[in-house]
């Protein structure tokens, strides 16, 4: 009789997949006195890519307009490879969704700070995310669109 291994989780690599800035009004934007409106998106994409290895990407875009101008638009694919092996099935959805977004989301905060502020903006600090929430969500999502799909129907 062998003995269960350990679940293992390991970051094997954190790096900038992606990266966008653009400034498509410049340098007339920066003439611009109004204050624009930021919104800012994620999303979340997992891969296998080896025997129990990972890569997992974190994309924040994070968009500033005046009106119908685009002040400047920064998109960030940060990336990380991660080792989990000996560890259920049904918990490795939640640690790809969760647990590595998690992970990754300080470095992508850091990218966008640093890009806008290249750009000749005042930096954009995007606030913690909650990824459970998130994910939480998604999964509530998925459950109300099955039950809202039409059955098959038995023609006779």
């Amino acid at each position: 009789m062998s003995e269960p291994e350990n679940p293992v989780f390991a970051i094997e690599k954190i790096y900038i997949k992606d990266l966008s800035v653009e400034v498509p009004n410049a340098p007339q934007i920066f003439l611009d006195r109004e204050s624009p409106k930021v919104s800012i998106q994620l999303q979340t994409n997992a891969q296998g890519i080896g025997e129990g290895v990972f890569e997992v990407t974190l994309t924040t875009t994070v968009t500033s307009k005046i009106e119908e101008k685009t002040v400047f638009l920064v998109e960030v694919g940060q990336a990380g490879i991660f080792r989990i092996q000996n560890v259920p099935s049904e918990n490795m959805e939640p640690l790809l969704s969760i647990a590595c977004p998690n992970i990754l989301f300080p470095y992508a905060r850091e990218v966008v700070s640093d890009a806008v502020t290249r750009a000749g903006f005042a930096p954009v600090m995007l606030q913690p995310v909650n990824f459970e929430a998130l994910y939480m969500s998604r999964l509530q999502q998925q459950e109300e669109a099955a039950k809202d799909a039409p059955g098959e129907a038995t023609i006779q």
